[in-house]
């Protein structure tokens, strides 16, 4: 038989509440326990005394045992210092994922299908002014014929 140290929830609809118990590691999170060696109340302040409460004593004879805790009970017994935790480092934690890439790949296409057509018609009016002094070219000789006449 396993053991484990986990968080069993407790409380109502949104105002969670947590034991701290030994259990078989097969049985449901919110089901039977062996012992109950703590609890924990995320509501209250970090700072809280009575955020976590864990007997300690018990704590490390269940580790002793071979139990073994969850990461967040982990994190509690390394405080008291029961048991030590190392510390992690997961550098892709913040990168996004394939399909966020991929959305934001097809994002930047967007744009910049939207920058090339909205720069498009800024050029066109230039293409525009080019005939228009071409026509006024030849109506301009045709005046000096006229004032030679």
């Amino acid at each position: 038989m396993s053991l484990s140290i986990r968080l069993s929830r407790g409380g109502a609809k949104k105002r969670p509440y947590y034991r701290i118990v030994v259990a078989n590691s097969r049985s449901p999170r919110d089901g039977r326990f062996i012992e109950r060696i703590g609890s924990y109340n995320p509501l209250l302040a970090k700072d809280d005394a009575n955020r976590v409460i864990i007997d300690v004593e018990r704590a490390k004879h269940w580790v002793s045992v071979g139990a073994q805790p969850t990461d967040r009970v982990a994190r509690f017994l390394d405080a008291l210092g029961v048991k030590e935790r190392a510390a992690r480092n997961n550098p892709n934690k913040a990168k996004p994922g394939e399909k966020a890439v991929e959305r934001a790949e097809e994002r930047a296409a967007k744009l910049a299908a939207a920058e090339e057509a909205a720069n498009a018609p800024a050029e066109e009016p230039v293409l525009e002014e080019a005939p228009a002094a071409e026509e006024a070219a030849p109506e301009a000789p045709a005046a000096e014929e006229s004032a030679e006449g």
